[in-house]
């Protein structure tokens, strides 16, 4: 891949994870009841799924998604009803007592492979991100030159951009509001405004086509 081709890659990726959407919110959401540190589990969750959905489009099962209306919406379904518990389950959320210690065990009680695998769920069930790498992977692969290279230079770039956009970004932008998480009526807020972000990103999600 020339450096031209790797800039623009790289800018794109950029742009594209600067996106606000299911999983920036889900990046803060954490940001703020786990901490910035163990937010990061989040994170790596989201790339996981990021990566299964390069390699389905590179093994070209991106073009059955696309061209199947009824397995797209039924993937579709299923993402948006995963949104939707999400948020609901955080908007009834039990906020924790006003002490540091409860608080803090109330941030350290979630497990690390729960985190990461909330987060591998919300990219994961969003069909439009297999889509969309269908039509934004080909920009930036030439055919007539060997693929895996071209492959592990563009996975690496997309991954590494994203992580770095969300965890030292939308993570780090939720760190002002962590003063509220030290009460139960700013926990009850925070918790009632993410999980309505949850649901309004799930029926975007049903209703854009």
């Amino acid at each position: 891949m020339s450096l031209a081709l790797w800039l623009s890659l790289l800018t794109a990726s950029a742009v594209i994870s600067l996106t606000p959407g299911a999983g920036a919110i889900n990046t803060m959401s954490n940001a703020l009841t786990v901490g910035w540190r163990r937010s990061i589990w989040g994170v790596l969750g989201q790339q996981l799924a990021l990566l299964v959905h390069i390699v389905i489009v590179a093994a070209g099962v991106g073009v059955l998604v696309a061209g199947s209306p009824l397995l797209f919406n039924a993937i579709r379904t299923i993402g948006a009803a995963y949104l939707v518990y999400l948020g609901v389950r955080l908007i009834l959320a039990k906020p924790a007592l006003e002490t540091d210690d409860s608080l803090a065990a109330a941030r350290s009680g979630e497990s690390a492979w729960s985190i990461l695998r909330r987060g591998f769920w919300v990219n994961l069930l969003n069909p439009k991100a297999i889509v969309f790498f269908l039509a934004f992977i080909p920009q930036f692969i030439r055919v007539n030159e060997p693929l895996l290279p071209q492959y592990l230079v563009l996975t690496l770039t997309v991954v590494s951009v994203d992580v770095a956009v969300m965890w030292f970004f939308f993570a780090a932008a939720a760190k002002p509001f962590r003063r509220y998480v030290a009460t139960v009526r700013g926990q009850r807020i925070l918790n009632s405004v993410f999980g309505a972000l949850f649901i309004v990103v799930a029926g975007l999600l049903l209703l854009m086509h």
